[in-house]
């Protein structure tokens, strides 16, 4: 062991009437819907709770987090990009106006704690409440943490993470071990496989896979999937494609001959039956593994090579490792995919060592326990006080 603590869920008594607070960040799917999935968590121990999200203009918590019923407040940020563009030339711009909107709301709604889950908008957020002596827990995801969360460590009273060795980059006092939070419905698995396959109409006598790039989808897995469908046909495999809804248009006219095979589709909402209907799942490598984990099918990691500093693939790495998953990169899709997936769809031992290897990787209460150690910090907060 190497002396960090796992988190446990444990009974807290604090008395805070009217507790408020802020959950920042977002950007992807991966980052939304375990925030939202932490809100809940908050909520079903302290009903009474008010929360407010704060988001980035224009990005999915935009929408997703009004449908799950919380209110969410808009910063006009974006990421700083590391090849030349004149995008950049706003971002000063889009930060300094982020920062005194931040600091306007914190002012206005006044949290007695603040969330960061990572992504464009927990920077200025989290900023804004670190200048306001607000108590911050910041939530990573990855093996290799992103910039924002590294750059507001020193601002944070605990860091929740999902890998071993974090200490490399946050302060060891500060790090719990909670895993990362999914969406309920993927830990309940109420729906069947038959549902799944008359959901999504497929058949029952073919091995399926399901393809998912996140919730924007992906250009490396999309033109893997292409480079296969030869495959699909010639093997009798049929797939369940989620394109993400800005390649939706394209991926369809360019499969349009293999529709017997393929199912293009540019979101899925019911993401518990996909899982269920699958044989084999083909996913990227970021916050995903964590469901990916609690499903335990077998996984081939396509890990996004466009992300900072390279993280999904050492969050990939961390799993072949351990013999719960394989890794195929965007750029060997081509020559390997289709002999990946045939190996392994005709390998009945090569699919329970990975279904059980990943399954020992998870955490279904993610969330409770990072809820159960924000309120440990206000508990402790209110005993210095």
């Amino acid at each position: 062991m190497n002396g960090l603590r796992y988190a446990t869920i444990s009974n807290i008594s604090f008395i805070i009437e009217n507790l408020k607070v802020i959950v920042s960040g977002g950007g992807t799917g991966g980052h939304v819907f375990p925030a939202i999935a932490i809100a809940n968590a908050i909520k079903k121990q302290r009903p009474g709770t008010n929360i407010l999200f704060v988001g980035a203009k224009g990005r999915i918590e935009m929408d997703k987090v009004p449908a799950a019923g919380y209110p969410i407040e808009g910063l006009w940020i974006s990421g700083f990009h590391r090849r030349l563009t004149l995008k950049n030339l706003l971002f000063p711009f889009k930060l300094l106006s982020s920062l005194i909107r931040a600091r306007g709301i914190v002012r206005s709604f006044k949290p007695h704690v603040a969330i960061g889950v990572g992504g464009y908008a927990s920077g200025p957020l989290l900023k804004a409440a670190g200048w306001a002596k607000i108590p911050i827990l910041l939530q990573e995801q990855n093996s290799y943490p992103g910039v924002t969360n590294r750059l507001l460590a020193n601002d944070a009273t605990k860091v929740c993470v999902v890998y071993e060795g974090m200490e490399r980059y946050f302060d060891k006092e500060k790090i719990v071990i909670t895993g990362n939070p999914v969406r309920q419905n993927i830990v309940e698995r109420t729906g069947t496989k038959a549902e799944g396959l008359t959901h999504f109409g497929l058949s029952p006598n073919r091995k399926t896979v399901f393809v998912t790039g996140g919730s924007l989808g992906a250009r490396g897995i999309n033109e893997g999937i292409m480079s296969c469908l030869d495959f699909f046909k010639q093997h009798e495999i049929q797939v369940l494609w989620q394109t993400g809804k800005g390649y939706i248009e394209e991926m369809t006219q360019r499969a349009a001959a293999y529709t017997n095979w393929i199912t293009p589709t540019a979101f899925i909402d019911r993401m518990d039956l996909a899982y269920e209907v699958a044989d084999l799942i083909i996913s990227r490598a970021g916050g995903t593994i964590s469901e990916l984990s609690l499903i335990g099918k077998p996984v081939i990691l396509m890990p996004s090579p466009n992300v900072a500093e390279d993280h999904q693939t050492a969050n990939a790495i961390a799993l072949v490792n351990k013999q719960a998953a394989v890794m195929v990169k965007d750029d060997e899709a081509s020559a390997k995919l289709a002999d990946t997936i045939f190996d392994i769809l005709t390998n009945e031992q090569k699919q329970r060592e990975l279904s059980e290897n990943i399954s020992q990787l998870a955490i279904s209460d993610a969330a409770d326990r990072i809820a159960n150690e924000l309120f440990a910090m206000l508990e402790q907060r209110q005993k210095e006080q």
